[in-house]
């Protein structure tokens, strides 16, 4: 499959011939799941939408707030009109969108969540979806920041991609290796975690912070470059990133020499070297 065919040649948004070319080879390739289409406000088009349901795929896109929609038996109105709060939750079903004639009748869903540990969205969601019911289409379109944390992994967060100036052949060759390094550091993360040994790769928790400081991709691809595996420390984005293992080498003698002299640190420094060889063990 050739995906070089599928970069754009120019800035801006994709039209619905270009987001059908995209899509028909993952829905080929992928035909044996139940797949759902997400897209934000640039996959937002009631064409796409009428294209996938005829391909009896399940989506969810996010509308802008101009868009204008119809209940039965009344007028065509901009989402922007409805009213709307931190907390709301609500469902239209069977409403036409746009004022195009031809096209089906399809869901709304409304969301915009509360605040919460002191944060607030700054925007509600206007979801124009297939799928039976609120909760659904919510749970379904919220995977989507993943995809936020993904590009960031490529970009600046990770394998610093977007500096990379490849043509379009290269470009491609490089994100399926980026794709395989991403699901090996993931995979090494996961591992880590598990054995409870990232505290010996990074400082895992943060004074007045409750979500988890780093995910499992970072803890990973910041192991393999301590332990001088993989791609190289710049990978990380991260200056603190040195080879601590190869370090330790090169001052073993020194270190038990010091251990040594403090009887009290010794089963501490057990516990680090055993670490150390679970970690690499996970490579």
């Amino acid at each position: 499959m050739d995906f070089s065919n599928n970069l754009l040649e120019k800035d801006g948004s994709s039209n619905l011939t270009e987001q059908q070319k995209v899509l028909r080879p993952v829905i080929r390739l992928l035909k044996k799941y139940k797949l759902v289409i997400i897209g934000d406000r640039e996959f937002h088009s009631i064409e796409l939408a009428q294209w996938l349901h005829k391909q009896n795929q399940s989506f969810v896109f996010r509308q802008k707030k101009d868009t204008t929609f119809r209940q039965k038996w009344q007028k065509f109105q901009p989402l922007s009109s409805i009213e709307i709060y931190p907390g709301i939750r609500q469902f239209y079903p069977n409403v036409n969108f746009t004022q195009k004639r031809g096209f089906g009748r399809f869901n709304l869903g409304v969301y915009w969540k509360r605040k919460y540990r002191g944060k607030q969205e700054k925007e509600a969601w206007y979801l124009l979806t297939n799928l039976p019911d609120l909760n659904t289409a919510i749970k379904i379109y919220a995977q989507r920041f993943g995809i936020e944390a993904m590009f960031k992994d490529c970009k600046t967060g990770g394998y610093n991609l977007e500096a990379s100036q490849a043509n379009p052949d290269r470009l491609v060759r490089l994100i399926f290796l980026i794709a395989l390094a991403m699901t090996s550091a993931w995979l090494h993360g996961q591992r880590t975690k598990f054995q409870k040994q990232e505290s010996y790769i990074c400082r895992s928790q943060e004074k007045n912070r409750n979500e988890k400081r780093h995910s499992n991709f970072w803890i990973g691809l910041y192991g393999e470059s301590a332990l001088g595996e993989g791609f190289p420390p710049q990978a990380t984005a991260n200056p603190k990133g040195q080879n601590w293992i190869i370090a330790w080498h090169e001052c073993q003698a020194w270190v038990e020499e010091l251990v040594g002299f403090s009887r009290n640190k010794q089963a501490y420094y057990q516990r680090g070297l055993r670490a150390m060889k679970l970690i690499q063990q996970a490579l």
